[in-house]
């Protein structure tokens, strides 16, 4: 029986790159999203069981854990699900805030429940997202900070509650360039200044992150559980310039 990899936003750039790693690497996928069109395109690819999935959906995301779970050998689930929520506080309601949590913490959080037992029986890991904002203050980020945030302690809590059966580790991003940040990236003045922002001056590519996340659910990382690693070209700790 081959190793089962979940993963929850499969057609967006993060997702889609770690599908390819995990195919490569002899691995079967669940590849779930909202998209039937981009799923369409997963769909006939040898080794891939797409599905449909809305992560808010009262049901969408036990149902496919289930599913998951009879495919047997569930050794990894990465949740690739989120959200870039940017406005200054005088203009973010409370259901900016309640939707984003929703999204990034919630919906990563059933994710993981519903899957836990059968990740529990393979010995597998989750890998988790959050983001540089973080653990920088960012103006304007307030909605997407404190969901990550989120995200974060969400992480370590999980990898002790399921420890040792299974790993929970969460990397945080710097800007990537996925559909996803694409209203920031469109204006290519803009987005040159922002790649200049990180010490490796360039912005994330949707590779990096999945290569990492391949890492963090492959036994190379068997030892590690817990853990908000960076990948943000060194923004979040390094300064270069005085």
């Amino acid at each position: 029986m081959s190793e089962l990899v979940l993963i929850y936003g499969a057609t967006g750039g993060i997702g889609l790159a770690l599908t390819e790693r995990c195919l490569a690497r002899g691995q079967s996928v669940m590849a779930t999203g909202r998209d039937e069109t981009r799923l369409g395109s997963l769909a006939g690819r040898p080794g891939v069981t797409a599905r449909p999935v809305d992560v808010l959906g009262d049901d969408d995301v036990e149902a496919v854990a289930e599913e998951a779970a009879k495919q047997g050998n569930l050794v990894g689930l990465a949740y690739c699900v989120g959200s870039i929520d940017l406005k200054p506080l005088k203009r973010a309601t409370g259901e900016d805030f309640l939707k984003s949590y929703r999204l990034n913490v919630v919906g990563a959080a059933r994710a993981v429940k519903a899957a836990a037992p059968a990740l529990a029986k393979a010995g597998g890991a989750v890998v988790l997202f959050s983001s540089v904002v973080a653990g920088q203050g960012f103006a304007n980020h307030s909605v997407i900070a404190a969901a990550k945030g989120g995200v974060e302690a969400l992480t370590r809590s999980l990898a002790a509650e399921l420890a040792p059966r299974v790993r929970v580790n969460c990397i945080a991003l710097s800007l990537t360039e996925t559909q996803m940040a694409q209203p920031l990236l469109a204006n290519e003045a803009m987005a040159k200044g922002i790649a200049q922002m990180h010490p490796l001056p360039r912005l994330g590519q949707p590779e990096d992150a999945a290569a990492l996340a391949d890492f963090l659910l492959s036994g190379d990382a068997g030892w590690m559980t817990g853990q908000i690693v960076s990948l943000d070209g060194g923004r979040s700790s390094l300064r270069t310039k005085g």
